[in-house]
Parts: structure tokens; C-alpha cells; sequence
């Protein structure tokens, strides 16, 4: 293979690992914010578990497989914070700000007692209601009608896909890297404090 050939394969493999990543993050946004509102009826149908031991393994599952995802779509949507993906692929333009959704309601989960805190479960179902909106509207009115070719589908491609719209896109890419590593700075501070308090305490 010539070395053209070769930088054809691996921009070609390149795009279909993107491309792949933003058509399944559609799904795992749905599943994400479908296991929060199924709370409830989670938690209804503990009770109907003749053993404890059903009941638990009930939640733990339950728990984990809705912060699993949730991790999930925030790993994902790391190409959304690398400009040159941002600039050259057909990806749903504030799809960093989704990502900064979830990333958002990670911390809410570090830093309160979760589910046991009724008003701020309530915080992260409706960043992760907002976060599935900013991602799966701008790909389903943009990413998926740049086939089409009419004028009005045109027009919400060229504001919805981020490769032609760089004037929003890339200030975007920036404000959501920009937000998450406040975010992050954020839990490290929480981490180091919370580590200190538990020595202090250990000490005296």
C-alpha cells in the first residue's frame, strides 16, 4: 500500500469510529434518562421481593446500570471537546454542552447523598432531560437530513452540523471543554477536602 493509500484507511476508520460513537450516543441518552424516570417503579417493585436478597441485587443492578450508562455517554462524548472532529465531521452541534450535562450530573452524585436527596435527584433528571435534548434535536434535525438535499433541510444542516458551522461550533467545543474542566476542578477540591476532613477526623 502507498503511503496515500494508508492515510486514506486510517481517516476512513477514523471517521466510522466518530460516526459510530455520535449514532449510538443517541441511544445511550434515550436509555439514560429512560432508567431515571423509572425510578419509581423500581422502587415499587422492591417491595414485591419475597427475600431481601432479591430486592437488593434488584437495585444494585438497577443503580449501576443507570450510572454505568451514564458514564458511558460522558466517555462518548469526549469528541466533542477535540476541535479538528468537532470542525471536520457531521456531528450534532451542542453535543459538548450535552456532554457537559452529564458530566454535571456525575458531580451532583459525588458531592450530595444521590437518590436519598429528593430535590437535587430532581437537579440531574432535568440536566439529563436537557443534555438529551441538546444532543439528540440538533442530530436528528441536522446530522440525519444532510442527505436529503432539499433548501429547508439544508438550512437546519447548516446550523445543526457542527463541519458547517464552524462560526458556533468551535467557540462551543471550547466553552463545554472550558466548563467541564471547571467541573472537574470542582470534584478533585471536594475529593481533597473530603480526604482531609476523614484524616483530621481519624487523628483526633
Amino acid at each position: 500500500m502507498t503511503p496515500d493509500q494508508v492515510s486514506g484507511l486510517f481517516d476512513a476508520s477514523e471517521s466510522f469510529v466518530e460516526g459510530t460513537i455520535a449514532a449510538a450516543l443517541v441511544a445511550l441518552w434515550l436509555l439514560a434518562v429512560a432508567l431515571y424516570l423509572a425510578r419509581p417503579y423500581m422502587a415499587a417493585n422492591v417491595g414485591k421481593f419475597s427475600l431481601r436478597l432479591g430486592a437488593d441485587l434488584w437495585w444494585i443492578i438497577y443503580v449501576a446500570l443507570r450510572d454505568i450508562l451514564l458514564v458511558q455517554v460522558f466517555l462518548g462524548s469526549f469528541i466533542f471537546f477535540y476541535p479538528d472532529v468537532v470542525g471536520g465531521r457531521d456531528l450534532p452541534i451542542t453535543g459538548g454542552l450535552a456532554a457537559v450535562c452529564a458530566f454535571a450530573v456525575l458531580l451532583i452524585k459525588l458531592m450530595t447523598k444521590g437518590d436519598a436527596d429528593l430535590r437535587w435527584y430532581r437537579i440531574q433528571v432535568l440536566l439529563l432531560g436537557l443534555g438529551a435534548t441538546l444532543y439528540i434535536v440538533p442530530y436528528l434535525l441536522g446530522v440525519q437530513v444532510t442527505q436529503i438535499g432539499n433548501d429547508t433541510t439544508n438550512q437546519l444542516a447548516a446550523f445543526f452540523v457542527s463541519s458547517q458551522n464552524h462560526a458556533l461550533a468551535l467557540p462551543l467545543c471550547y466553552l463545554s471543554g472550558a466548563l467541564v474542566g471547571i467541573l472537574a476542578l470542582v470534584a478533585v477540591i471536594y475529593n481533597l477536602r473530603q480526604g482531609g476532613a476523614r484524616t483530621a477526623a481519624e487523628e483526633s
